[in-house]
C-alpha cells in the first residue's frame, strides 16, 4: 500500500466513526439487531440438507424395489401368429385364425370396430388390381 491508500483508508475510518457517533438510537438498535441476527445465522449448524438426505435416499430405494417387484413378466410361452405362419410345413392361414382373447389384447383395438368392418368390406388398396 502506498501512502495515498493509507491516507484514504484512515480518512474513511474517521468518517465512519464520526457517523456512528451521530446515529439516532432507534437506527443503532436496528443495526445491532441485524448484526446479531447475521452472526447467529452464520454460526448456526448447516445440517438442513443432510437432515433430508437419509429419508430421501430411503424413499428412493423403496420406490426402486417396488418397481422391480411389480414389473410385469414377459410371457414367452405364447407363440405369435407370425412365427407359426412362417414355419415350414405349417398350413395355418391368417384368414381362418381365431382372434386373440380379449383379456390378452390391447383394449384400444376395440375402439374403432366400425372402421375395421368397413375395411374388411372394402378391402385394402393392396388387394385391388392396379389401374394402368
Amino acid at each position: 500500500m502506498n501512502s495515498l491508500d493509507k491516507h484514504l483508508e484512515q480518512r474513511a475510518r474517521e468518517l465512519y466513526h464520526e457517523a456512528s457517533q451521530r446515529i439516532d438510537p432507534v437506527t443503532a438498535g436496528r443495526l445491532r439487531a441485524a448484526r446479531r441476527h447475521a452472526l447467529a445465522a452464520a454460526q448456526a449448524p448447516k445440517h438442513h440438507a443432510t437432515r433430508w438426505l437419509i429419508p430421501t435416499g430411503a424413499f428412493a430405494a423403496i420406490a426402486l424395489a417396488t418397481l422391480m417387484v411389480w414389473q410385469p413378466v414377459p410371457h414367452d410361452t405364447v407363440t405369435s401368429s407370425k412365427q407359426v405362419v412362417g414355419m415350414p410345413g405349417s398350413s395355418v392361414d391368417m384368414d381362418t385364425e381365431l382372434p386373440p382373447d380379449a383379456d390378452k389384447t390391447d383394449p384400444n383395438l376395440y375402439q374403432n370396430l366400425d372402421f375395421y368392418g368397413w375395411l374388411a368390406a372394402n378391402g385394402s388398396p393392396h388387394d385391388q388390381p392396379a389401374k394402368h
